[in-house]
């Protein structure tokens, strides 16, 4: 599965859902007293009230100990019929636990088969969702009844953590594997989607049935089924079908967005020294999808954010980590499973961590270092140091769900991966899924593969690391020795507990470099090394692997040297941020406008948003720079962040720039255009922003909305409206924030009711939305300050509004 990150991320910070420990109950592994073998099953469904008809037939064993009872999870149904062999079995039922009378007690190696008649009925189920997973009803109808016209009629399945058994009765523990094999009936016009092969398709009247057969084995929570009007674009890896269910709109696009698939297959099958091992690869985008995405077997989900036009996609697939991510998991998670939740780092650490493995193999070393750095400090930023990886200690499940296991887990990785060499890390993986194959592992399977193919002990790196809390703080300081020609570097921990970790050290003598590899495994470590010159730079974790804090004196100086040879984009980031503080002196300004050309994209977009052009006149060398950039840069955002920086100049003579960058197919271009054309030429901005196709102002609301807001145009705050929560809480630019919230005060002190009724209208869909993160308490507060906006502002149509805010409040209390 993968985080909605932004929502998370934003969350985060205000909802006070930090993530320090909860220390809760031990959950060990669900006892297994018996063994599922296979699900067999037929569903139909009853749009209006949004309930399902099913059959089931579950074939299972007594895992060792004989017995005459079963139990399984079934949440919220009416169970109609229980039987076997079509004699009825004696059952009772509490909403969540089906417990059976067997008609006699079976032995270990006796399968059995229990038919069940029922109806599920997902809107009854009481089940929460988590930081990951916003609900957790396991089947979801979106606009059933086919009111929202804007809408689509689709039916879908969220299992993970253990919400499948909302659906059907199962024993829904990760520790459990099935086979599987569904009919799905539904209105004919309408497709399906479920796990493995579609076998054949019966036609009755005005519905058909589809027959989905799965002869693998994988856990509960991966079944799957779709339902809805969806157009289906053929792939393939090798002689694996691969295809991609979207709406038709999105079916000229689909092979933009997701045909990178059979190289991601291909790639982590050839990293792993074992073939992609299902039948087929579909993906389907669904509406209102309750989390990023989800790995079901063969037949993995996406939320609406996948969907992008050529537009966005020229600037940067938004959903490409999150399509290499859920390939990833169909070995670890799908053909090898995590046997409890508190192992959950054998499913999401290795599937966040394949995310920088794609990157470095399809984009290069500088885009994987990008894509570390951030994952690491968002792990950091999260008040997460109370957390171990593993954890046999919590609330619920769905705790699990966080940066520790997702972030956290895939650096780990990256560091147990250095540490043994890239050989024996990957033959590593390559044994612990040949071994655990369609079956379930736990972290200590793990350590005892690596250990038994490499004889290193590791129960030093997995105590601190996998069971372990927090990550090292370290202060470094420098003693130079200039008879002798040394320099000592000391390292010193300030968290309570020691770490052991490799560590790189890089001395620079000019532009000569040394790569320095030591040891550390005390509180207080010191090591020498010889130099030909005094160092220029001393960079410590010069690799940035290791997942630490470092504190260090450094002078401008070395961060302007760092900036220019340091060999890891985070080291050069961290060196830009200091300097754009100084660009008072002529050195830091001209390493700021050398930044403009760093390898690394995000550092030239990050110069050109801190560059300081007051004195313009000055600095007209680096203004050419900039206007070259903003025609020739070859990543599309930073043209437009260079836009953006020649736009504060407010420049007549660089209207011809703005101009042309108006034309362009990049979003990202043409909004920065829009903005900076508007402060030289008010009149062609306008004009170009009223005639732009309403999906593309969708996708362009920030942009129009810094146009609309400045020029206060009440004709526009309807469509403003639609964004302001989105642009209020969802987004992590600072700036961007302070836009919508001047937008959503104008909105709410204004007569005009259709943006009154589209923003409370927003904020009832995201209020339910995000409801595991009380943000329906944040907007129901909100939504009280416009109320009393709309007294102070004692505008005509106020009682009006003030009646459409109270209705819409009704809804969420």
């Amino acid at each position: 599965m993968n985080f909605q990150k932004i929502v998370f991320l934003v969350f985060m910070v205000w909802a006070t859902i930090g993530f320090a420990q909860i220390q809760g109950s031990y959950k060990p592994e669900r006892e297994k007293i018996h063994d599922l073998i296979h699900t067999k099953l037929k569903v139909d469904f009853n749009f209006k009230d949004k309930t399902m008809n099913g059959e089931a037939w579950i074939t299972a064993k007594p895992h060792f100990y004989s017995t005459n009872k079963i139990t399984l999870d079934a949440k919220s149904m009416l169970i109609q019929a229980v039987s076997m062999n079509n004699q009825k079995l004696p059952y009772t039922y509490d909403d969540y636990d089906l417990i059976i009378d067997l008609p006699k007690t079976y032995r270990r190696d006796e399968a059995f088969t229990i038919y069940i008649k029922y109806i599920a009925r997902p809107e009854k189920v009481k089940d929460k969702g988590s930081q990951a997973i916003t609900d957790a009803k396991g089947l979801y109808f979106i606009n059933s009844d086919g009111i929202d016209k804007n809408k689509p009629t689709q039916i879908w399945t969220q299992g993970e953590t253990e919400a499948n058994s909302a659906w059907f009765p199962t024993i829904d523990a990760p520790n459990q594997k099935t086979s599987q094999e569904i009919y799905i009936t539904v209105p004919k016009q309408y497709k399906t989607l479920s796990n493995g092969t579609l076998i054949s398709q019966t036609i009755n009247g005005e519905n058909r049935t589809d027959y989905w057969k799965f002869n693998q084995k994988h856990a509960p929570y991966l079944s799957f089924m779709a339902v809805g009007e969806f157009e289906i674009i053929q792939d393939s890896y090798k002689n694996i079908p691969v295809n991609y269910y979207v709406e038709k709109k999105y079916a000229p696009y689909a092979k933009e967005i997701f045909g990178a698939t059979p190289e991601m297959i291909g790639f982590f099958s050839d990293q792993l020294g074992i073939e992609y091992p299902w039948e087929k690869y579909s993906q389907i985008v669904v509406r209102d999808y309750v989390s990023g995405a989800m790995e079901n077997t063969t037949a993995v989900v996406h939320g609406e954010q996948a969907y992008q036009k050529p537009g966005q996609l020229i600037d940067k697939n938004v959903q490409e980590n999150t399509i290499a991510h859920e390939v990833f998991h169909h070995w670890f998670g799908n053909l090898v499973t995590s046997e409890s939740w508190s192992n959950l780092t054998l499913n999401e650490s290795f599937a966040n961590y394949s995310e920088y493995l794609w990157q470095a193999h399809k984009h290069g070393k500088v885009a994987a270092e990008m894509h570390y750095f951030e994952q690491v400090e968002a792990y950091k930023n999260g008040q997460n140091e109370s957390k171990s990886l593993v954890r046999y200690e919590y609330d619920d499940q769905e705790d699990m769900f966080d940066l520790v296991s997702y972030n956290k887990g895939g650096a780990i990785l990256h560091m147990l991966r250095t540490y043994l060499g890239d050989e024996a890390f990957f033959l590593g993986l390559k044994t612990y899924l040949t071994k655990y194959k369609y079956q379930t592992a736990e972290v200590d399977q793990l350590r005892l593969v690596f250990e038994e193919l490499t004889g290193k002990d590791l129960n030093w790196f997995f105590n601190q690391w996998y069971f372990g809390e927090n990550h090292p703080n370290i202060e470094i300081s420098y003693d130079y020795n200039t008879l002798q020609k040394t320099v000592t570097v000391n390292i010193i921990q300030l968290q309570g507990a020691t770490f052991k970790f490799p560590f790189a050290i890089d001395i620079f003598e000019g532009k000569n470099k040394t790569r320095h590899h030591v040891f550390v495994e005390g509180n207080d470590a010191s090591f020498t090394f010889s130099y030909n010159r005094q160092p220029d730079l001393i960079q410590v974790n010069a690799d940035n692997i290791l997942v630490c804090n470092i504190n260090e004196n450094k002078v401008l100086s070395d961060y302007i040297f760092q900036l220019k040879h340091a060999d890891n984009y985070a080291h050069r980031r961290e060196a830009l941020l200091q300097i754009v503080q100084k660009q008072d002196d002529k050195d830091a300004f001209n390493a700021v406008v050398a930044a403009l050309e760093d390898p690394s994209y995000k550092i030239r977009k990050l110069a050109l948003a801190q560059i300081d052009l007051i004195n313009k006149f000055s600095k007209k060398d680096a203004i050419r720079k900039i206007m070259q950039m903003a025609n020739n840069d070859s990543k599309t955002i930073v043209q437009a962040e260079a836009l953006n920086t020649l736009g504060k100049l407010t420049d007549p003579e660089l209207k011809p720039i703005f101009a042309k960058a108006l034309e362009s197919k990049s979003y990202a271009v043409l909004g920065k255009a829009l903005v900076s054309m508007y402060y030289i030429d008010k009149p062609s901005a306008i004009k170009k922003s009223k005639e732009l196709p309403d999906e593309v102002r969708k996708i362009l609301a920030t942009p129009l909305t810094r146009i609309f807001i400045e020029e206060n145009d009440e004709s526009e705050l309807p469509f403003i409206a639609k964004t302001v929560v989105t642009g209020m809480f969802l987004t992590n630019d600072d700036a961007t924030k302070k836009l919508y919230q001047k937008a959503f005060k104008q909105i709410s002190e204004s007569n005009n009711t259709e943006a009154i009724q589209n923003v409370v209208d927003d904020m009832i869909v995201k209020g339910k939305e995000f409801k595991g993160f009380n943000f329906d308490k944040v907007v129901i507060n909100l939504m009280r300050n416009m109320v009393n906006d709309q007294k102070k502002a004692d505008k005509p149509n106020r009682e009006r509004n003030i009646e459409i805010i109270k209705t819409a409040m009704a809804k969420l209390l």
